[in-house]
């Protein structure tokens, strides 16, 4: 009888040091999980969808270094967008950048990319 109460206290203790060590091992999973996820959101613009710089940057030295040469760069900028602002508001401004943004994705296609540096 003896040796039965030790094994369930040898369980038990194994139990309780099992649980106390997965408990705040699943909570940095799960926080560096939530981490993980709002870094990709800040990869990208949340008006328009396009890269930010650091993203942009990280990933055209990415294709610099396979393509070499063989890599262009367009920069497009648009006219009297400050105007767009100042006479219909900043609601049609945001609408006009995300309206850009999706043609200039369309345009560009999967394998090039795209960035809003302003």
């Amino acid at each position: 009888m003896d040796s039965v109460l030790r094994v369930h206290a040898r369980i038990g203790r194994h139990a309780l040091l099992l649980t106390t060590a997965a408990v705040p091992l699943t909570g940095w999973a799960v926080h560096a999980a939530a981490l993980h996820k709002q870094l990709a959101v800040t990869r990208r613009d949340p008006l328009t969808g396009l890269l930010r710089r650091d993203a942009y940057t990280a990933r055209a030295r990415r294709l610099l270094a396979r393509h070499g040469d063989n890599v262009a760069v367009v920069l497009i900028d648009q006219d009297h967008f400050k105007a767009v602002n100042d006479t219909m508001g900043h609601a049609a401004g945001d609408a006009v950048l995300a309206a850009t943004a999706a043609r200039l994705t369309a345009w560009a296609g999967a394998v090039t990319l795209a960035e809003r540096v302003g």
